[in-house]
């Protein structure tokens, strides 16, 4: 029968054709060809053949019919494309199975199922490609039971644990192409129930099942149901109250896991909710009784300091988490005198090696895990009214993360030995002590700071640069003029803001660049002084070297390596030389930079803000590598300081962050926003300062976020680059670099979350509206400005140190 059909006389196709809008069953006598759709009754979903974007391959899919926007929610032979020149259709066969054929390769795709009976297929209202049999309400096979990337109300996601059905969704390969690809979003239920996003094997990102996470997380979830019969089935599924509200959940190719909405006066799909958000959703980052916050600068933390330590200390300290925490104390589960501490607000740990009991009290909880010497912690499975259920953890405590109780954040009671349930009775009194002796001690450090800088200034006048503090060679005047010729105008490199830079020829021929301090620069002995003592203190591949200074007078010079190929900027911006830069070279600039301003964020001795990153104070060396340079702007912090205040607001139009620019603040995330910028300058081979599009007014950045949300983030990458890049890298960075320059400085990634996400590791979160810049206005909405006459943005004088 099923080869019969190959060879239907052409009148009868033909005949279809002509009323292929009257199809609304297929049977064994009706059937689809290219071209025709069948639509459900009130026109909601329709299914049919496409292509996806611009590929020749064509599928079988369903989408919505009422959407301008073509999006198609689930696809029948994703693996196994249509091709261009085939002639293809759908009918159902004698016995009652749905088939894909087409007439050049047979049967393409089958639902694989057979009845006793004619049977018919029909689309339902809600998308569902239900097979029945004929004049019987019995379902045969239905579109729902096999979802692709797509989650639509009405669909179940879950396992049956009797048949060992799963309902869960697997990535299209890319946005091209629906076959399946790396990655999929199911309901483990090995043991205790808990969300798993995978790629491949691999686990990325884990949610558990938590009642408080459904309750609260937004009004669509008041219809989410969750349904455990008899320990057999565990599977959600969702109804809209509002027919008219069109909701979907997908599986991106980038292994997102996203919540969309259709706004029908925009005529677009308005982004609700992503996950993985941010990089504490990463797969078990802080191991073993390691917590993950995003509120503070050391991403991963033991769960108490108190009684957990990290097992690597140094590594600890350099943001390798790896090993994990230890216990301070090892437990004492034999003599059974071990007790437990309540976590509060944190995401419950991997449950894959697990026990629970629905019916147990808190008390019957606890005391079933003291029983077993292997019980690391225990939780309610229910948190809502007084808690109930009971869930224990039989290994160490992997994949936490800090958050909010009204996000999703439980209480977890975790063991403890004995005597370090004692810190919590007599630690009072200690901390008091403590404190009283740390109070009274800074006073008197205060105080002789304080008439020791009197009796320095007294002495000296002045505070000249001593050699002790540069920790670096002082070079003599005649040996650097020597050097450079004299600083003949042949040597000179260039010019800036803070004066000229000339090339040098030491005696023992070692290649030099001279920085000569202008007597008219806007960067004085301060910025020359802050410059020497904080970069001689500094090594790092990514940031240039000082190799010495010298002082003759009016004279200030830094002698820093010989960078032969210059700046950033010389390459980027020149249409000649910015053809140099593959997408290769290009990726790995962004990644080198990232990799220097770790460096000096977090591990370097002072924490150092840069406070001028741009692409001019990049510099390359032979090899391409790039290195940091400039620190004349820089500020050092030290022990637990992240941010601080000036009224004198320095850098370069363009780079500047919306609290620098308007509040003179600034932080670690200040020079993550110029990174950001600069990911974009980089990868656009344009300008943020001085962009010019003509069809709007935005700068770079604002044209960058306008392409994102519009899903064409390809369009902001240099032409150069049509043959070089890496589309997944691309879209990738300019992600990062989105979410660099969001307006608020808290919701910022840290640097050791941009090397994460660089590299394919960190999760990506959704990037919020960034700060838009507008010819010479700064348009921030939560940062009211105003502009002075005498220049001063709020009181806070605002110096360009580089116009270029």
């Amino acid at each position: 029968m099923e080869g019969a059909l190959m060879f239907l006389p052409l009148y009868l196709l033909f005949f279809h054709k002509i009323y292929a809008a009257e199809v609304d069953i297929i049977s064994d006598s009706r059937f689809l060809t290219d071209g025709d759709t069948l639509v459900s009754a009130t026109g909601v979903f329709e299914l049919g053949f496409f292509r996806p974007g611009s590929s020749e391959n064509r599928y079988l899919g369903i989408w919505y019919k009422k959407i301008s926007l073509k999006t198609v929610v689930w696809v029948a032979n994703r693996n196994d494309p249509l091709a261009p020149a085939s002639s293809n259709m759908l009918k159902i066969s004698d016995t009652g199975t749905l088939v894909l054929f087409n007439n050049i390769s047979g049967i393409v795709w089958s639902s694989n199922t057979t009845s006793s009976q004619n049977a018919t297929a029909k689309l339902l209202d809600n998308g569902n490609l239900v097979v029945n049999e004929k004049n019987s309400e019995n379902v045969i096979w239905q579109s729902f039971d096999h979802p692709t990337d797509t989650y639509i109300p009405g669909m179940k996601y879950g396992r049956n644990l009797l048949t060992g059905k799963e309902w869960s969704l697997s990535s299209w390969k890319s946005t091209q192409d629906p076959s399946r690809g790396e990655f999929s979003w199911s309901l483990d239920t090995s043991i205790y129930p808990q969300n798993l996003l995978k790629q491949g094997e691999v686990v990325k990102f884990r949610w558990p099942l938590s009642s408080i996470r459904f309750d609260r997380d937004s009004l669509l979830n008041r219809n989410i149901s969750f349904t455990q019969n008899n320990e057999t089935i565990v599977a959600f599924s969702y109804n809209l109250d509002n027919s008219s509200a069109v909701w979907r959940f997908t599986l991106n190719p980038l292994g997102e896991v996203e919540r969309w909405v259709w706004v029908e006066d925009d005529k677009k799909w308005q982004l609700l909710m992503v996950l993985p958000k941010d990089i504490c959703d990463t797969y078990n980052i802080c191991n073993g009784y390691g917590s993950c916050s995003v509120a503070t600068f050391q991403t991963c933390a033991c769960l108490d300091e108190t009684r957990f330590m990290p097992r690597n200390q140094k590594s600890w300290e350099i943001a390798v988490w790896s090993g994990g925490c230890v216990r301070r104390t090892p437990l004492d589960s034999k003599n059974g005198t071990d007790g437990f501490i309540k976590y509060s607000n944190l995401k419950l740990p991997d449950a894959q090696i697990s026990w629970f009991n629905r019916s147990m009290s808190r008390n019957e909880c606890e005391a079933e895990c003291l029983k077993n010497c292997t019980c690391m912690a225990y939780a309610n499975t229910d948190i809502r009214f007084e808690g109930s259920g009971c869930l224990l953890w039989f290994n160490e405590l992997l994949d936490m993360r800090e958050i909010p109780e009204s996000n999703g954040g439980q209480d977890i009671f975790v063991r403890i030995a004995s005597s370090d349930l004692v810190v919590d009775k007599k630690g009072g009194a200690n901390i008091k002590i403590i404190l009283i002796v740390l109070f009274l001690g800074c006073l008197l450090l205060g105080f002789s700071a304080t008439w020791f800088w009197f009796a320095r200034t007294k002495s000296n006048g002045s505070e000249p640069i001593e050699e002790e503090d540069m920790e670096l060679p002082l070079f003599s005047f005649s040996t650097i003029a020597n050097a450079t010729a004299r600083f003949s105008p042949d040597n000179k490199l260039g010019e800036g803001g803070f004066g000229s830079v000339y090339k040098g020829l030491l005696e023992d021929g070692l290649e030099i660049a001279v920085k000569c301090l202008s007597k008219t620069s806007s960067q004085g002995l301060d910025e020359f002084k802050n410059e020497v003592i904080c970069i001689s203190k500094l090594q790092h591949r990514n940031l240039v070297k000082l190799l010495g200074c010298c002082i003759h007078g009016d004279e200030k010079l830094l002698i820093y390596e010989y960078m032969p190929n210059g700046s950033l900027d010389s390459f980027l911006f020149d249409r000649t030389q910015s053809l140099l830069l593959d997408w290769t070279k290009r990726f790995s600039i962004i990644k080198g930079i990232a990799r220097g301003l770790l460096y000096l964020h977090q591990d370097s001795r002072l924490r150092i803000i840069h406070r001028d990153l741009k692409a001019s104070n990049i510099l390359l060396d032979l090899d391409m590598n790039p290195k940091i340079a400039d620190f004349g702007m820089a500020r050092s912090f030290r022990g637990n300081e992240t941010q601080a205040k000036t009224k004198r607001v320095v850098g370069t139009y363009g780079y500047m962050s919306p609290e620098y620019a308007l509040n003179g603040l600034f932080s670690i995330k200040s020079d993550v926003f110029s990174f950001g910028v600069l990911v974009l300058e980089i990868v656009s081979g344009k300008r943020n300062w001085g962009f010019i599009h003509p069809e709007h007014d935005n700068n770079l950045i604002g044209h960058a976020w306008s392409l994102y949300n519009e899903g064409r983030s390809m369009e902001l990458v240099d032409a150069s680059l049509a043959e070089s890049c890496h589309p997944s890298e691309v879209i990738r960075s300019i992600k990062v670099g989105l979410l660099c320059v969001q307006q608020n400085a808290a919701d910022r990634p840290n640097m050791s979350s941009v090397i994460l996400m660089l590299g394919g590791e960190g999760s990506l979160s959704q990037p919020k509206p960034p700060a838009f810049f507008l010819g010479r206005e700064l348009l921030v909405a939560s940062f009211p400005s105003r502009t002075y006459p005498d220049g001063s943005i709020n009181n806070l004088t605002i110096t360009e140190v580089d116009g270029r």
